[in-house]
């Protein structure tokens, strides 16, 4: 039901925007006279008898064609011109905050996809690792701003005019290509392209091997940085250098692991890992495998179904596994921070990670969202909102990266501008779950209890059953006098933890809102005990007051 209304309102703005209702207004008025004037002068003048059922047939036939004339054409500065195609709210909102000037005023880049040119067409996964190789490698360089792969990957098998991608994107080159692969041979093509003119900087073919592929990948970057005059310390050459392996069936794995878990889902974050753990038997010193799994750990813990307190252990041994074959992983102290933060609780070390990681790889829209939620949680909400707005500018079009930019904001009680971050997760993926649930939250702090319902019932209905939304729609369905509803729901999950993990939070939450407080209590023990990653979440929200019995027991368990 919420879908037909978005749909109607969609085609309502459309018309108003091509000024269809305007010119149908209008024709109408002008219709309605000329037939009132027709009535009052036709017996005077003596006009014939079907002249009034003339001027209706040719007045209808007007209206069609004033409705098709006004849909297609408006009247621009230059004369009659043709309508142009709406642009998105992403446009609309220029996705730059509006103080600053959408023209790069640094040596900036964003990475197209590589076109998957093979004979079988089951090598995307391998052009889009390689596409995000070259991102990771780019990213290393001091003072020149990288987009991250989600937003590049946006414009994946669109035709857009590159003047307008780098305009959206806010930066001054791209760089495109395709790649050929067939059996062990491999043929890449890429071009440096600057924005203002689309003229071409550089471009290259290479026909190589499959072995040749990491060096293709250091030439590329190397001559990137040529062209675009960027000097290159002695360490980001080592970086560009550096090879995580030589083997490239272990690559291959790798990519296909990387492709698996950014999916999401249990069954995604279940395939990555087979695919780390396969690359790992055949390599050991792969080191990008070991963080993969790292990620994979973590992420677990909220998209899948691995209870923290074993979760977490193993991210941080496969971080630290990843730091002694390489001490200058950005990537795997990123994943140090995240342990630190939501199973630790060790928040000094935590900023430590981040602060560390963010020196070696300043490019990283992921990184800084992280930092952003540790300096969230420790109520530095403005330099929250500064890390989620560089993770923005990094990485424009990511839904998830809006969503984490609209909590810093939520956070800071700026539920407002929380909700424009949500709409506009949700113009970039209507049906990301996430961006309903956070959507949801926030209709609820301003007091939008209705609103609030149904994007807590659309996000559930999109999960795929996540527990933790199935225990806020209870929630939501106790709190809006539908016991019912909430009872089910609260059966499902119980009957669900008998046999698989189901965070301690959900039990909790759901006993707060039934005023059971005992339970609720002993509940909010087992988050502890489990170092739920909620637990950070919940503690700046009215679930969990300052003063309140709640609160003491983080205190005490040094979640303070």
């Amino acid at each position: 039901m919420a879908q037909k209304t978005r749909s109607v309102e969609r085609i309502w703005q459309e018309l108003k925007r091509r000024k269809v209702i305007r010119v149908v207004s209008a024709y109408a008025v002008a219709a309605f006279v000329i037939l009132q004037l027709a009535d009052m002068v036709g017996e005077p003048l003596h006009l014939p008898g079907w002249t009034i059922p003339f001027l209706i047939v040719l007045l209808s036939a007007g209206f069609i064609l004033a409705v098709i004339l006004s849909w297609a054409y408006d009247l621009g500065p230059g004369g009659v011109e043709k309508t142009g195609p709406a642009k998105t709210k992403v446009e609309q909102k220029h996705l730059f905050p509006p103080e600053n000037d959408p023209t790069p005023k640094e040596k900036s880049i964003a990475v197209l996809p590589f076109v998957n040119m093979s004979p079988e067409k089951d090598q995307d996964y391998f052009c889009d690792g390689i596409t995000e190789e070259i991102i990771n490698t780019l990213a290393h360089i001091e003072n020149f701003k990288v987009i991250a792969r989600t937003s590049a990957f946006a414009f994946k098998d669109k035709q857009a005019d590159i003047r307008e991608i780098g305009k959206i994107l806010g930066v001054e080159t791209l760089l495109e290509g395709s790649i050929r692969k067939d059996g062990n041979q491999l043929r890449i093509t890429a071009q440096l392209i600057k924005v203002a003119d689309g003229s071409h900087i550089w471009s290259e073919r290479y026909d190589r091997y499959m072995k040749d592929v990491f060096a293709i990948q250091d030439e590329i970057s190397a001559a990137i940085a040529e062209n675009l005059k960027i000097r290159l310390l002695d360490k980001t050459k080592a970086m560009i250098a550096r090879r995580y392996t030589g083997n490239p069936e272990s690559y291959n794995l790798y990519l296909k692991g990387t492709h698996c878990y950014q999916m999401l889902t249990t069954e995604g974050l279940k395939k990555a890992s087979e695919y780390f753990e396969e690359v790992l038997q055949k390599d050991p010193h792969f080191v990008l495998a070991y963080v993969g799994l790292g990620y994979v750990r973590w992420l677990s813990t909220v998209w899948g179904n691995v209870a923290p307190n074993i979760a977490y252990p193993e991210a941080n041994d496969y971080a630290s596994k990843a730091l002694k074959i390489d001490a200058s992983l950005a990537e795997a102290y990123s994943v140090l921070g995240n342990v630190n933060t939501f199973y630790s609780w060790n928040w000094e070390e935590a900023e430590r990670n981040f602060r560390h990681a963010l020196q070696i790889n300043p490019n990283s829209s992921m990184i800084h969202v992280n930092y952003s939620a540790l300096l969230t949680f420790t109520n530095r909400h403005d330099e929250a909102i500064s890390e989620a707005k560089a993770a923005q500018g990094l990485d424009p079009l990511s839904g998830y990266i809006n969503i984490r930019a609209g909590e810093a904001f939520a956070y800071a009680g700026q539920y407002d501008r929380a909700i424009e971050e949500y709409e506009m997760a949700l113009t970039i993926h209507p049906d990301y779950y996430l961006a309903h649930a956070q959507l949801g939250n926030a209709y609820r702090a301003k007091g939008m209890f209705k609103e609030s319902l149904i994007e807590k019932e659309k996000a559930v209905e999109l999960s795929n059953g996540n527990a933790f939304l199935i225990a806020s729609l209870a929630c939501e369905y106790y709190q809006a006098g539908k016991p019912d509803q909430a009872e089910n729901l609260f059966k499902g999950l119980k009957k669900r933890s008998a046999t698989g993990y189901v965070p301690a939070t959900s039990f909790f939450s759901i006993h707060k809102v039934r005023a059971e407080e005992d339970l609720a209590l002993e509940w909010l023990k087992k988050a502890c005990d489990e170092h739920d990653t909620f637990l950070p979440w919940l503690r700046g929200t009215p679930i969990i007051p300052d003063g309140s019995v709640y609160m003491a027991l983080l205190k005490e368990r040094g979640l303070g």
